[in-house]
């Protein structure tokens, strides 16, 4: 699945205001229907926007995961999928899976395949998840503001982290839906 934009910018959703950081509105299809400032998706508004993640994996079974940066509003220094982000107005998903990675890790090369897509739903959000796997043995850099650090787990140690409030609520939710995927690709 990719994005669909109108031919021409997108209206406004009803009741944001334009901002610096703006987002796609879109279907549970890909079709951007709108746009609003990433803010007013965050606040209650349940606007459908779209998010990219990237879970890496080595030929070992292990899998990456970074540790989100201490001055996240959002769950600060708890361990999170390898890269994660949302797909800015006009951006297409791998585009904004490139931008993201390149951000986060510092991470260039590589093929990225895609896992799945499905909507999450928390309190103040609801975004369209799109998921990608990378394999391969890769030196990943932290950027060390917006990710703390990073490190290889191995499958039962992570899973023996689920409810503990180590990995991040997403993760917990995500990472059983696409765990089979993933080993599938080794």
């Amino acid at each position: 699945m990719d994005l669909v934009y109108p031919v021409s910018v997108a209206p406004l959703a009803p009741g944001a205001k334009s901002g610096r950081e703006m987002l796609p509105i879109v279907e549970a299809t890909g079709t951007v229907i709108a746009r609003a400032p990433r803010g007013w998706c965050h606040h209650g508004s349940k606007a459908l926007h779209p998010v990219v993640h990237l879970h890496i994996i080595d030929r070992y079974s292990r899998i990456y995961l970074q540790q989100r940066g201490a001055s996240k509003s959002l769950l600060p220094l708890y361990w999170d999928t390898a890269v994660g982000g949302h797909v800015n107005y006009g951006e297409y998903l791998r585009e904004a899976l490139f931008r993201e990675a390149a951000e986060e890790l510092k991470f260039y090369d590589f093929n990225p395949y895609p896992i799945r897509t499905y909507i999450y739903e928390s309190n103040t959000e609801k975004e369209l998840v799109n998921v990608f796997a990378a394999v391969g043995n890769f030196e990943l850099k932290p950027d060390g503001d917006e990710v703390a650090g990073g490190r290889w787990w191995e499958i039962p140690e992570l899973e023996a982290a689920f409810g503990k409030n180590i990995l991040t609520p997403n993760f917990e939710h995500e990472f059983p839906m696409v765990k089979q995927s993933l080993l599938a690709l080794l």
